[in-house]
């Protein structure tokens, strides 16, 4: 398509909004409405998962040893759990530094109460690796391997915790895909609705036009870039709001829950519309684009 043909049909689909104001009126704002949950819901279900993800962090697997076992054994063991796929982090905790830690623990107000284990160390047998995983979800792999290993005594683990974590990311993953299939077939029906206005306005005008010769590219063009258009603008709006009100949402929550957040941490704002602002403008453009393709195969012949 030539530059002016195509500079021609941009400014012919905003006389089509322009001549239908009131039908352009509904259904950016439809869209942008559309728009508003989408972000709304986006940016609740990032943090959400976002949660979930820093709460799997804290979640790990617990190795102990077999008795008397050397030094350079369990450094082995330590290789051989680092060089496994999915392994985030493994943390070495020797027997002394287990006893400090009890000891500061339960013996904080009374430390004379530990001075008779001082030359005998009641944990001897309790070094251990703490391992976290980069998926919760690959743990049973992760375990089976481990009560494989030889020198490794016992392993720990929360099987509940891990199964629980692994299905509630899944869940918010169906979940949100349905919404977003609903608030995308909202938005297609009401552009659809509106070219087809568009459509039955013009009819005479582009009977003419096909009779001088127009090709069907040429005729259809105006009405996908009113459709297009119609999508951004309604995705703009929303995009706007939702910067204000999340903002706003995030500071207030932080400023007055200091409880709460302390142990959950929220997205920022510019990490949650770093997806958000092109996430939402190709959808809208995408609705705009796909609800006008549909409404001229179907009512407009040429």
């Amino acid at each position: 398509m030539k530059i002016s043909t195509l500079v021609y049909s941009f400014f012919q689909g905003l006389v089509n909004i322009k001549r239908n104001k009131m039908f352009s009126l509904a259904s950016a704002g439809t869209i942008a409405a559309c728009i508003f949950l989408l972000g709304t819901f986006y940016s609740v279900m990032a943090n959400f998962q976002y949660m979930v993800k820093e709460m799997e962090k804290t979640i790990s697997i617990t190795v102990f040893f077999d008795k008397d076992l050397e030094e350079e054994q369990i450094q082995d063991i330590g290789d051989k759990i680092r060089q496994r796929y999915g392994v985030r982090e493994v943390k070495y905790t020797s027997s002394d530094e287990a006893w400090e830690y009890y000891k500061s623990k339960y013996f904080a107000d009374s430390p004379e109460l530990a001075e008779g284990f001082k030359e005998d160390n009641p944990l001897a047998n309790s070094a251990s690796y703490e391992i976290f995983l980069n998926d919760i979800s690959m743990q049973p792999a992760m375990v089976t391997f481990l009560e494989n290993l030889e020198g490794i005594r016992k392993v720990n683990y929360s099987d509940r915790t891990a199964t629980a974590m692994s299905d509630l990311g899944k869940m918010v993953g169906f979940i949100s895909a349905a919404i977003i299939l609903i608030l995308l077939g909202v938005g297609i029906f009401l552009i659809s609705n509106t070219v087809t206005i568009g459509i039955s306005v013009r009819k005479e005008e582009i009977a003419i036009m096909k009779l001088i010769g127009a090709t069907d590219t040429f005729v259809r063009a105006p009405f996908l870039i009113e459709g297009i258009v119609l999508g951004i603008i309604g995705a703009t709006v929303p995009l706007l709001a939702i910067y204000y009100i999340y903002d706003k949402a995030i500071g207030y929550v932080m400023g007055q829950f200091q409880g709460v957040t302390s142990q959950l941490e929220f997205l920022s704002t510019q990490t949650i519309f770093h997806v958000l602002v092109p996430m939402a403008i190709v959808i809208g453009g995408g609705i705009g684009l796909i609800g006008s393709n549909i409404t001229l195969r179907k009512h407009l012949k040429v």
